[in-house]
Order: structure tokens, then C-alpha cells, then sequence
């Protein structure tokens, strides 16, 4: 699985990276989250899939 954030659409709100750490990162002075890792290690995908349902505006997108 590979997740992406639309910087369009984000917020900066920081919930994908309060819910999943590990591969959600909103650095100190960003106004957008990112991807840290590129492929989701499967033990963290429910998590992802998680912060992406959560996710205020829609922003996070799922590829299998």
C-alpha cells in the first residue's frame, strides 16, 4: 500500500500524523502533512487506512 497527501486539499491539521506517526509527518512550521515512508509496512496499514477515513478534508489517498 502507498498513501499520498494532496497538498491541495490538506490543511495542516495534523491528524493523520496524531493517528499514525510512523509514516505521517507534519514538520515544525509546515503547512502541509507528508509521507515518510514510501510503500506503508503492512502492520501499520490499518492505521493508515485509519488516519485516511479521519482525515477532515478528504486529503489522504490510498494505493494497493
Amino acid at each position: 500500500m502507498k498513501a499520498k497527501v494532496d497538498p491541495e486539499l490538506c490543511t495542516g491539521c495534523g491528524a493523520c500524523e496524531e493517528t499514525c506517526p510512523e509514516v505521517f509527518e507534519l514538520p515544525e512550521g509546515a503547512d502541509v502533512a507528508g509521507v515518510k515512508v514510501e510503500t506503508v509496512p503492512p502492520e501499520l496499514e490499518d492505521k493508515v487506512r485509519q488516519a485516511a477515513e479521519e482525515c477532515p478534508v478528504e486529503a489522504i489517498s490510498l494505493e494497493d
